[in-house]
């Protein structure tokens, strides 16, 4: 059994690619480990290496199951197996397509111009129509991701150049996409017209740098340029020691407004990273701070309310939620009262004991004497089942406190996402069990008192204060990007 993320969604993917830097598989390795929480199932590295006597080009690759530091366990392996001055890397959760070894990312192929590699963050809407259609016009597939389409397109594209056949390509994909290209001489950066998935633009020394999260360029002392622009297909060439961007095309066909995944706010990015040109970490303190507007909890005692969070995912929203609350005078104060084991590892052997306590016990434990006869407020960002939620409650239940009052800084989740997230079927999805009634989700969860975010509340707390910048598919249903009903019927049938 895994117990790497328990009840909560699993992020889509982390891609991360340098161009022109003579270390790059070692630069990928550390961009892939500060994108660790992007997806913990999977890992590649893909380089280009050019031999300085044949002038022969080549492309060298890495991938296994697991964890980043447990794939790339030996320093000869960035010396010796992957040498070359561009490279990109992948950390893979299962949204599209089985969890085995076939469909670790990146995929390379070979086709009339040259070596080809590609890194997917999101998901195909028209994946089935598109596989469909090329297998019938004698395609043949080595995995079951929907992003091997995208490379039988470019490879059969009619187009003379390479960028107008991956243009020809992404203009027949749709959904949500992040994409990172490499060939023999560039690195091409796309973002799908939605821009639903982040994807930033960074430079280390004199090589241009890609990632889905900037906390990746923090950790090899990159900077932070910009974020690659929705429709966009940034083509960057890489010589020996340095790159240079010599083209920025845009797909046709752009909406006007974005839809930006609003769930990369709340939960899956990095509180240390920028995304959508937004530090994660301010709008994670405004989410704390207007829930705490909209519901907060005074002491039913002389003692303070304890403010605590669920580590690790919404400890700043914790953070926010305290200090509005300290600003409405609510006699309270943010306290660690659950801790968090980060050394589990992916799997571990199950004695003979419960279970289903042993599951939420193995990764958290109560500091008993801060929650003791005290009133609790349980932060948490989101609440997908709530079976992680029930035994969290059951477990601070134990340390005696005088009440528990969970609150949750994102409105419910009723529907299951298609772009790249990892959600439940509805049926799964504890507001939809309910059919929303918030008061049964209370009494499921054996809490004193249950209380969401307002969606307009979420939406508040962005940059734009408008739900038409965001996807909020989860919340609202309502889907930006169509969604075919098989694709619906199959999501609930699995």
């Amino acid at each position: 059994m895994d117990y790497s993320e328990f009840d909560k969604p699993k992020s889509n993917c982390g891609v991360f690619g340098i161009a022109g830097y003579p270390s790059a598989s070692l630069m990928s390795y550390y961009g892939l480990l500060a994108q660790q929480h992007r997806g913990q199932e999977a890992a590649g590295i893909v380089t280009r290496y050019q031999d300085s006597q044949n002038k022969k080009i080549y492309f060298f690759s890495k991938k296994g199951l697991g964890l980043v530091s447990e794939i790339f366990d030996n320093e000869k392996i960035f010396i010796e197996d992957l040498k070359g001055n561009a490279a990109i890397g992948h950390n893979r959760y299962s949204t599209s397509g089985s969890n085995s070894f076939f469909n670790v990312q990146p995929f390379i192929v070979k086709y009339r111009d040259g070596n080809i590699a590609i890194s997917h963050n999101g998901n195909l809407t028209n994946a089935h129509i598109l596989r469909k259609k090329l297998i019938n016009e004698g395609a043949i597939f080595q995995t079951t991701s929907d992003t091997e389409i995208i490379l039988h397109l470019i490879s059969r594209s009619q187009k003379k150049n390479q960028i107008d056949q991956i243009v020809d390509a992404l203009e027949q994909i749709e959904g949500a996409y992040s994409l990172l290209i490499l060939t023999d001489n560039y690195i091409y950066a796309c973002r799908d017209p939605y821009g639903i998935r982040p994807l930033s633009l960074g430079i280390l020394d004199n090589s241009y740098v890609i990632a889905s999260e900037t906390c990746a360029f923090d950790l090899i002392n990159a900077k932070y340029i910009r974020e690659i622009n929705r429709g966009e297909i940034l083509v960057i060439k890489f010589m020996e020691n340095n790159s240079e961007i010599i083209e920025s095309k845009f797909l046709n066909n752009i909406p006007e407004f974005p839809k930006k995944c609003i769930f990369e706010f709340i939960y899956f990015s990095r509180p240390d990273s920028i995304i959508f040109n937004q530090n994660v970490d301010k709008v994670r303190r405004q989410l704390g701070k207007k829930l705490a507007e909209e519901y907060p909890v005074d002491s039913s005692s002389d003692k303070k309310v304890a403010v605590m969070s669920v580590p690790d995912s919404s400890n700043t929203i914790a953070i926010g939620y305290q200090d509005q609350l300290r600003k409405m005078n609510i006699n309270s104060k943010f306290e660690i009262g659950l801790i968090r084991s980060h050394y589990i590892g992916r799997t571990f052997i199950q004695p003979e004991i419960d279970k289903r306590k042993l599951g939420v016990k193995i990764k958290f434990n109560t500091v008993k004497g801060v929650l003791q006869n005290r009133d609790i407020v349980l932060v948490d960002d989101s609440i997908v089942r709530g079976t992680t939620s029930k035994q969290l409650v059951n477990l601070i239940r134990e340390a005696n406190p005088k009440m528990i009052h969970l609150r949750i800084a994102s409105p419910p989740i009723k529907y299951p996402c298609f772009y790249g997230m990892d959600f439940p079927t509805s049926e799964e999805l504890i507001a939809n069990k309910f059919s929303g009634n918030i008061e049964q989700i209370e009494k499921e969860l054996e809490v004193d008192s249950l209380k969401y975010l307002s969606y307009d509340g979420m939406i508040s707390c962005t940059p734009e204060k408008d739900e038409k910048y965001y996807c909020t598919a989860c919340f609202s249903g309502k889907y930006p990007i169509e969604i075919p009903e098989d694709i619906k019927k199959n999501i609930n049938e699995e």
